[in-house]
């Protein structure tokens, strides 16, 4: 019988593995206990390459603004460009800014205008993501890289397989989005049938801050403001 080989190292390396559970189930247990406590809040997300004189970093303070009028806080990934503009408006307005940072090359540092009770520091995207799709009454997606479409894809993805209750996804600027939008439409629902026609219904697509909070608006009539699971 032949001996099973293993590359060098691996033994250490399943090691590692096992005693990293604690450390996931740690950050899951401080950010569960962190975010119970700030209520209904409303996410942004979008590029940190986005400069403080961009237009879309200004509509992102604004639509932020907007959000804590409508009574909601906002959530943000806490780093620089639209995720500084969601916390700065916030701040702003008086509202609740939470920051979920982590740490990344070259981009990935915590702005000032997010509470000093309510920035936390991830070392994993999965448990990140998790405190966003729990603790968020909505997604408001500015324009962004892979990151933005990460997580919005995420959203739609839990969502439409129902392990997630549904929530808003609002995608602020039409001339970033509109492109997306149509392919989602001609080719993976016209073209190859990879999705339904109701798919489509998860998904806004506007321009303004009241338009955002229009959409939050009138879903919440209709629906409670807890936790997603």
């Amino acid at each position: 019988m032949r001996a099973e080989k293993h590359p060098k190292g691996w033994n250490e390396i399943k090691t590692n593995d096992s005693w990293a559970i604690f450390k996931i189930m740690g950050e899951f247990v401080s950010g569960f206990e962190k975010m119970s406590k700030i209520g209904p809040c409303v996410s942004i997300f979008g590029s940190a390459r986005t400069k403080p004189d961009h237009k879309y970093y200004k509509l992102a303070e604004s639509v932020a603004k907007k959000i804590v009028e409508g009574g909601y806080g906002v959530i943000t990934g806490g780093g620089p460009g639209i995720m500084e503009a969601g916390n700065k408006g916030a701040h702003l307005a008086g509202g609740t800014s939470v920051g979920l940072n982590i740490e990344l090359p070259f981009e990935q540092h915590d702005n000032p205008y997010i509470d000093s009770d309510k920035n936390l520091d991830f070392d994993y995207f999965f448990v990140r993501k998790v405190m966003f799709v729990k603790y968020s009454q909505g997604f408001v997606v500015m324009p962004g890289g892979f990151g933005t479409l990460d997580e919005l894809f995420e959203a739609i993805t839990l969502i439409q397989t129902h392990k997630i209750g549904k929530f808003p996804i609002i995608l602020v600027g039409r001339d970033f989005w509109a492109g997306l939008f149509e392919w989602i439409k001609t080719t993976l629902l016209d073209g190859y049938a990879n999705i339904s026609p109701q798919d489509l219904d998860l998904i806004h697509m506007v321009d303004t801050e009241d338009e955002v909070i229009d959409i939050l608006d009138e879903f919440y009539k209709s629906s409670d403001l807890s936790p997603n699971f």
